[in-house]
């Protein structure tokens, strides 16, 4: 893709995201509890530079041709250095080195074919705001949800729409699987509609069920169910949207609240501790080394404090990958994924 190219879409993405931003005054008011100072955007802009990737395709002519990654939802970085892009189409998961050369097609997951949608606000009720759509109106993979990759180095994919979470290691092997495949369900055994998996220090395991539900579970590194938290609605401990889930190094546990435009914070057993209002409408998570945490293209403090941003302003729907060259890699639903490198 051609730098130009990148920039008519970004200008897309800039767009939506004047919207996500305009309401913050208004969505702040919603959140309720303990809102950390500084939590919204700032003119501090981080030393980071968009680089052209991945490298382009070819066409059957031998000229250069843009990817079809129909909608991009989540990247995440191998254990081997290269980065790995979850998608909603044909192959949905690829291996890319940081260059952008294509690597590998991962084949051992088949995704769901079943499609999010909204409830319209007058069926809604005390329900969800979300359902699935599925055979023919639905789309190719769009089960596809999450690629993360916990500290042990094994590759986890969430199915929101199949309801189920897959561990496998890194050769694609699956290890684990949590939930109950195309039974939805709110209990031990079963998610409706999950949407990420946050990895605590000792192993264990947290797991965002969000679009038909408004909870994290919480597992042990085995799958043994331990405890849940959490409730539809708009106050302290409750959810619009539990979108994305990261754990600090001190077993903190930070949830993006999509529908409510927050990050909520709690400890290990899901007592709410804090919350950072007007956090935008994006609401990929990602932990650094050094403690510090992204939420979508703006960098924090543990307790929510703005450090700078990326140059672009740009949001992304739920994959950060952060590179061990520092190397930032973003997810957009627009198809794109977008590489800042660290300057």
């Amino acid at each position: 893709m051609t730098i130009s190219t990148q920039a008519r879409r970004m200008n897309v993405g800039l767009c939506l995201l004047t919207f996500c931003f305009s309401a913050t005054g208004v969505c702040q008011q919603t959140g309720g509890g303990n809102s950390t100072p500084n939590s919204g955007l700032t003119s501090q802009v981080l030393k980071y530079k968009l680089a052209p990737w991945p490298l382009q395709a070819k066409s059957a002519a031998g000229f250069d041709a843009d990817w079809n990654f129909i909608q991009v939802s989540s990247v995440a970085a191998h254990p081997n250095g290269n980065i790995l892009v979850l998608h909603r189409g044909a192959y949905p998961l690829m291996e890319f080195d940081p260059g952008g050369k294509l690597i590998r097609l991962w084949d051992s997951v088949t995704f769901s074919e079943g499609k999010v949608a909204a409830i319209p606000e007058k069926d809604r009720g005390d329900r969800s705001r979300y359902s699935a759509v599925y055979g023919p109106a639905g789309c190719d993979s769009c089960g596809a949800h999450t690629v993360r990759v916990d500290p042990e180095g094994n590759i986890w994919l969430v199915d929101a729409s199949a309801h189920v979470l897959y561990k496998t290691n890194q050769q694609g092997k699956v290890l684990m699987q949590l939930g109950t495949k195309g039974m939805a369900g709110t209990d031990a055994k079963h998610f409706n509609l999950p949407t990420d998996i946050g990895f605590a220090p000792n192993g264990d395991l947290y797991v965002s069920d969000g679009y038909g539900s408004a909870r994290v579970a919480k597992f042990s590194r085995d799958g043994k169910y331990l405890l849940e938290f959490g409730k539809r609605g708009t106050g302290p401990g409750e959810f619009g949207l539990p979108h994305n889930v990261v754990v600090d190094a001190q077993g903190k546990v930070y949830v993006s609240d999509r529908d409510n435009l927050r990050v909520e914070v709690f400890d290990a057993n899901g007592k709410f501790l804090s919350q950072w209002a007007g956090t935008g409408g994006y609401s990929a998570l990602a932990i650094t080394k050094d403690q510090k945490i992204w939420t979508g293209s703006v960098l924090r403090e543990l307790d929510g404090t703005v450090i700078g941003r990326l140059p672009e302003g740009v949001g992304a729907h739920g994959g950060i990958a952060l590179h061990a060259s520092g190397d930032v890699y973003l997810a957009l639903l627009r198809g794109v994924v977008l590489k800042f490198a660290k300057q």
